[in-house]
């Protein structure tokens, strides 16, 4: 699965995110959102360079439940689940550098 961002719902969250055997990067993000999108490119960058992670992209608008569930109440948020847990949240739009460093310990360096 590594290369590309996937897609996650509502529906396949709990398959795709909470029983996957990696660390799942999930990204909260909305079209409207201009931060969303300027992380974009950073987190296909990520997922195309690290296959110890799967990058997830969850629109908040189509899937408000997941959302709720675990109160994200800004975005982008980016949580990264681990054994079924949110093991760590970045809030807000940073560069690509300190996505990786905040992600350090999920990723190796490259």
């Amino acid at each position: 699965m590594a290369g590309a961002t996937i897609t996650v719902t509502d529906a396949n969250f709990d398959e795709l995110v909470l029983k996957s055997d990696k660390p799942v990067l999930v990204d909260f993000w909305a079209a409207w959102c201009g931060p969303c999108r300027q992380i974009a490119p950073s987190l296909e960058a990520i997922a195309a360079e690290h296959d110890e992670i799967i990058v997830a992209k969850l629109n908040i608008d189509e899937n408000p439940g997941i959302a709720a569930k675990y109160g994200v109440m800004s975005i982008p948020t980016l949580n990264v689940y681990q054994g079924g847990e949110v093991a760590k949240t970045i809030v807000g739009a940073k560069p690509k550098a300190a996505i990786v460093k905040d992600l350090d310990g999920f990723i190796g360096a490259k």
